[in-house]
């Protein structure tokens, strides 16, 4: 009788090449087709502004259109007062009134970039006006929500942000190798760890003076750690070997251009406006500029944005959990999962960019792009030749230290990835026949075939111990 060879041979070079390469590819493309497309030449794209007058908007509004076609959404306001305020309630980003002399209205804390876009837009508009009165008067331009004394470029806010959400991704991949925890511990472990880095991120941005005295900050901190943690952690069993990508592309690759660092959302083209609307970075940041500058304003729609990631991850981890549920009702009523059920279940899928490969039981089947690849797989038979199903394979290191343990598959077959390399002990056992152990010298980029044949206790086998 001649055993299944699933995994008898290892994965075509061209595969193996393919699944090395695909995610720094993702991740090359990523960079490519977001940072410089939304960053490298940052000016107004429908940018809302209020002008004072509905006679000065028109004219305001024809002359903005000539210089940058589709820069600025022009509204009128009664008065210069009217103007001031929409800036201060967030309903533009800037405002202008003519009178004696131009005035601009801006907020430093939208980011210096955008002030210095507006006032340099508005300066040729203004200058028009003077000449047209006869006196020339410069635009005056009025900050009414400047920045801390130490954040000069309205900037740092996103830097506290990346520093709220980028660890949030990592902790839902490190998440997953704390397999004592249960669902239920690793939201408590996200809400502690959130509560935790806001708290410490709160107090070092107002002790070094980068972040206006505002409790709130912690709040919103914690909204973002957690909405990230939590929606990266319900992805990873959807994404699976994809997670990395996934995750880094959401949270890492699109987050950090959209957020309003280097250039704020009304520089950024129409395509990443929308995107900045909805990730988590973003609206974070924009929060937390409407709680620490503009007294609150505009702070509830990011908030709400965020409560929905972390529903999002929630419902995630609920399905996931009902999945799991309903196999374990077919396990127990003795229904297959599929045609031919795996003994061992498949491994976590971690982040690249932090996995470290460990010895690994691998569920025996066909390679599919992205599954880890055995380093050590074979059969166990038995002295008919017959397979020996739930056969136990270990391996252990030259000091005799277990790394791995599995069971074979209903055609004796077993597989295992993560072994270092060296000489290692592979025993295999099954009750009421005697153990066989082969040694085995493991180099890069090996993979070793080790079959058994197991007799049963009485008889005398022909070699008990192999060595090679």
């Amino acid at each position: 009788m001649t055993a299944p060879t699933t995994l008898s041979r290892r994965a075509p070079l061209a595969v193996t090449l393919a699944e090395t390469l695909w995610f720094p590819a993702a991740l090359f493309l990523g960079f490519l087709f977001c940072f410089a497309p939304a960053l490298h030449a940052p000016q107004p794209h429908h940018a809302k502004v209020v002008v004072a007058g509905a006679a000065t908007e028109s004219r305001v509004d024809a002359a903005l259109r000539r210089r940058q076609p589709g820069g600025f959404d022009v509204t009128a306001v009664t008065d210069a007062r009217k103007a001031r305020e929409a800036v201060l309630d967030r309903k533009a980003v800037a405002g202008y009134a003519e009178g004696d002399q131009p005035v601009l209205y801006v907020a430093k804390a939208n980011g210096m970039s955008l002030e210095q876009a507006l006032t340099k837009a508005f300066t040729p508009v203004a200058a028009k006006h003077g000449h047209g009165h006869g006196h020339g008067e410069k635009l005056t331009v009025v900050d009414v929500a400047p920045t801390t004394h130490k954040d000069l470029m309205g900037t740092t806010l996103v830097y506290f942000g990346i520093a709220w959400s980028i660890p949030g991704y990592i902790l839902s991949t490190t998440l997953l190798r704390a397999v004592a925890l249960d669902r239920r511990r690793k939201l408590l472990t996200i809400a502690g760890t959130a509560a935790l880095f806001s708290v410490i991120g709160y107090a070092v941005g107002l002790g070094l003076g980068y972040l206006p005295h505002a409790p709130s900050t912690m709040a919103i901190a914690f909204l973002l750690t957690a909405a990230v943690a939590t929606f990266a952690s319900g992805l990873a069993p959807f994404a699976r070997q994809y997670f990395p990508a996934v995750g880094m592309g959401l949270f890492i690759v699109l987050s950090i251009p959209t957020s309003g660092g280097v250039a704020p959302a009304p520089l950024l083209p129409t395509f990443f406006q929308y995107v900045h609307a909805v990730m988590p970075l973003a609206n974070a940041v924009d929060a937390l500029r409407g709680a620490l500058y503009f007294d609150g304003a505009g702070v509830l729609k990011p908030v709400l944005v965020l409560c929905a990631w972390t529903a999002a991850g929630v419902a995630l981890l609920g399905l996931d959990a009902g999945r799991h549920r309903r196999a374990a009702r077919r396990g127990a009523n003795g229904e297959p999962a599929n045609d031919e059920p795996a003994d061992v279940e498949e491994p976590p899928r971690e982040d690249a960019s932090l996995e470290v490969p460990l010895p690994t039981a691998l569920p025996v089947h066909a390679h599919h792009f992205g599954d880890p690849e055995p380093v050590l797989m074979g059969t166990v038979l038995d002295s008919l030749q017959r397979p020996v199903h739930r056969a136990v394979v270990t391996v252990m290191d030259a000091r005799g230290r277990r790394l791995v343990s599995t069971t074979t598959n209903a055609h004796g077959e077993y597989a295992v990835a993560g072994l270092p390399e060296g000489h290692l002990s592979v025993v295999a056992s099954s009750a009421g026949r005697r153990p066989v152990v082969h040694r085995e010298l493991l180099g890069a980029g090996a993979v070793l075939r080790t079959d058994f044949a197991l007799h049963e206790r009485g008889t005398v086998p022909r070699q008990t111990v192999g060595e090679r």
